[in-house]
């Protein structure tokens, strides 16, 4: 008989419990090869996520653009967060995560940014 084997995959300080009213959502996302994903967007609320194969290329407003591999982790505060760039790092293979979101229920999942915003919060990116 085998022993059950729990692993920590990886940790986020400061993650909070879910608050009354709102849903814990669990997504996972896959990116096929050389994709850009998509558009500028928003969430309606935090992510922690973990990229199970392949790499993310990865950019937040306010930070620069940077590469998240397999077996790595990330969050994004969503709200008023701009998230510019979620996109499959790799041309030969698919990529993919999983993602918790915190939000409320039956909100999408992700509200692209119009063009005239981008303008106007250009200042704002890294």
């Amino acid at each position: 008989m085998s022993e059950l084997k729990v692993e920590i995959l990886a940790e986020s300080p400061g993650v909070a419990p879910v608050p009354s009213g709102l849903v814990a959502r669990t997504i996972l996302v896959t990116l096929p090869p050389g994709s850009p994903g998509a558009p500028p967007h928003r969430h309606p609320g935090p992510i922690y996520a973990y990229v199970l194969k392949g790499a993310i290329t990865f950019e937040l407003e306010g930070s620069p653009e940077r590469v998240i591999r397999a077996g790595e982790a990330f969050f994004e505060p969503g709200g008023d967060v701009i998230h510019y760039k979620g996109a499959n790092h790799l041309d030969d293979e698919e990529s993919a995560l999983v993602a918790t979101m915190i939000c409320e229920p039956g909100l999408p999942v992700l509200t692209v940014v119009s063009q005239e915003e981008l303008e106007a919060r250009k200042h704002l990116r890294a």
